[in-house]
């Protein structure tokens, strides 16, 4: 096992190709406001997308954790970009585009298997732990590049607002994965450089820790505190609380609006 993976360990699945295909077509759609309903393709749009970002964010996970010395993630298909290889595709993809339907809200999917006895040295640790959520801090990046590079003339409203609330899902993802709590990402950057004693007590809560989060959010103090953290980045980022309040009114097409944002067609 001392190579670094066949080709055909690396080669992109057609699943992520035709996620990504989706994506495409559908943000065209959107831009030009060539659909029956807009509501519809910037969900389609928005989704794919966001299932695109989950998949990244997995890929270099595994992708640093190959290069820390863990060969064993090309077999396990994670360089392939498919999501059907993962741990638990539930977790890693039902469940983040459920959290987004219902509250808009980017929860972080986890589930490549890192064989971190492989990885040598507590820096190469901390790497892989960090690259999933930097992959959403880029993501979110890309997506916001109109607002804050003042590039938005021409930009039509509905991609506008489609852009602003896929920034909102990756800055939202971003900063519940870096939490320092066992079984997300955060942990496990600090992790590595804590004591046994300590890494030992706090193993047995890492399948519960995104729960807690979870469960805090519903506080409502919390929650409060939570999005204005996001709004907080995102308007350093150059959007506005009404791009994002737009973008999750269009994606929630099914849901009767006030017609606040309304996009003459």
């Amino acid at each position: 096992m001392g190579h670094q993976g066949s080709r055909s360990e690396r080669r992109i699945s057609s699943v992520f190709l035709g996620i990504a295909a989706v994506m495409a077509v559908t943000g065209w759609a959107v831009w030009t406001g060539y659909s029956t309903s807009t509501g519809l393709a910037v969900f389609l749009f928005v989704t794919s997308a966001w299932v695109v970002s989950l998949c990244l964010h997995e890929y270099a996970h595994a992708r640093t954790a190959l290069h820390g010395g863990d060969l064993t993630v090309g077999a396990k298909g994670y360089l392939t970009l498919n999501p059907l290889k993962y741990t638990h595709a539930l977790l890693s993809i039902v469940l983040p585009v459920l959290f987004v339907i219902l509250g808009g809200l980017g929860l972080p999917g986890g589930a490549v298997y890192i064989e971190l006895d492989r990885v040598q040295g507590r820096w190469k640790h901390s790497l892989i732990s960090a690259a999933g959520p930097l992959t959403n801090v880029a993501f979110a990046l890309v997506c916001t590049a109109p607002f804050w590079l003042d590039a938005l003339d021409g930009v039509p409203p509905a991609f506008r607002f489609a852009l602003a609330f896929l920034a909102l899902l990756q800055v939202s993802a971003a900063i519940l994965n870096f939490l320092p709590v066992p079984g997300l990402d955060g942990y496990g950057v600090i992790e590595p450089w804590l004591s046994y004693r300590v890494r030992r007590e706090a193993a047995p809560l890492a399948p519960f820790g995104l729960i807690a989060v979870f469960a805090l959010l519903w506080i409502p103090e919390v929650n409060t505190f939570f999005f204005d953290a996001v709004s907080g980045v995102l308007s350093g980022l150059g959007v506005s609380d009404l791009d994002t309040y737009c973008g999750r009114d269009l994606y929630r097409f099914w849901v009767e609006t006030d017609g606040f944002c309304e996009i003459p067609s």
